[in-house]
């Protein structure tokens, strides 16, 4: 990810963008019709006519998000999740969400949301995770409400389960979690599927896709235990890499950046888009974790009661 700016400046002639002109590049990039039916997608706050100049991309619309892009002079946030995607009934700064949004008004700070009609794009956060996989050619993992889902697709050459998950690592931003791998660290890689976010609810679209491996986040115990139990039935696959849900989304950042520029530029006297520094990963440190060659009940753990064992 990174706090890279992207920087334009063009002719005296060009013109003043404005919010709606964004948010036109943004819904012909990303569709509102392709959201999922429960999901709030599109502008949550600003006004059309505001001008724009310098836009913010994260993966949530944390607090020190917010900051971050006041801090910087932004004129519009950009988040993949959204703000209030269930309903609240007050906005008051006893709050989190209700200091969030009166940040942004008082601030005069726009804030987009491109969620699952983000994730459903082409590029889009799924391209991105299978870009990061070193996947080449690609085809939906499943169809959800009619939108193509996740991707899946061959490795140009087969690989090592531990081999694959350290280059996947090497590409992701750093977070206390790191990734977690299920699986023997030897096992053969080369159909590798991926969903970004939270994505154990997939489980028979990775199966019919014969995919050696499965990469996504937030896999639950029951789900993940049950995937590996089915998986010890018919060859051991597929294994499992849980990348982290923020670390996972995040890739579409910079591309996303990229696009907005390609669009925009030409459009405006001045226009800057900045990646995000802030990891809004909620974790902060881990204790206990092994690496593929490591026993991870060698040292010292504790039973079930919670006693040093």
């Amino acid at each position: 990810m990174g706090g890279v700016t992207q920087t334009a400046e063009t002719t005296p002639e060009t013109g003043q963008l404005t919010l709606r002109d964004v948010v036109a590049v943004l819904e012909r990039m990303h569709p509102l019709d392709t959201a999922q039916s429960w999901d709030r997608v599109g502008l949550v706050a600003g006004d059309l006519d505001q001008p724009v100049s310098r836009i913010h991309l994260a993966v949530d619309p944390t607090l020190a998000v917010i900051e971050e892009a006041r801090a910087a002079g932004a004129d519009l946030i950009i988040t993949h999740h959204p703000l209030l995607l269930r309903g609240i009934h007050s906005v008051a700064t006893t709050t989190a969400k209700g200091v969030a949004v009166t940040e942004l008004l008082v601030n005069d700070i726009a804030l987009y949301c491109a969620h699952t009609n983000a994730d459903v794009a082409d590029p889009g956060v799924g391209q991105a995770l299978a870009d990061a996989c070193g996947l080449t050619r690609t085809e939906a993992l499943e169809i959800t409400e009619g939108q193509e889902l996740g991707r899946v697709g061959d490795l140009p050459a087969p690989t090592t389960l531990a081999e694959f998950a350290r280059r996947l690592h090497e590409n992701l931003p750093r977070t206390a979690g790191g990734i977690r791998v299920a699986g023997p660290a030897d096992g053969a890689v080369r159909r590798v599927a991926v969903l970004g976010g939270a994505g154990d609810s997939s489980f028979d679209a990775v199966r019919a896709a014969d995919a050696d491996v499965y990469v996504t986040a937030d896999l639950r115990h029951h789900p993940a235990l049950e995937a590996r139990e089915e998986a010890s039935l018919t060859g051991g696959t597929p294994y499992l890499i849980d990348a982290g849900h923020f670390a996972s989304e995040s890739l579409w950042l910079p591309g996303l950046a990229s696009r907005l520029m390609a669009e925009l530029a030409g459009a405006a006297a001045r226009l800057e888009v900045h990646v995000s520094q802030v990891r809004t990963d909620p974790w902060e440190f881990v204790l206990g974790a092994s690496g593929p060659e490591q026993d991870p009940l060698s040292g010292p753990h504790t039973n079930d009661a919670g006693d040093l064992a």
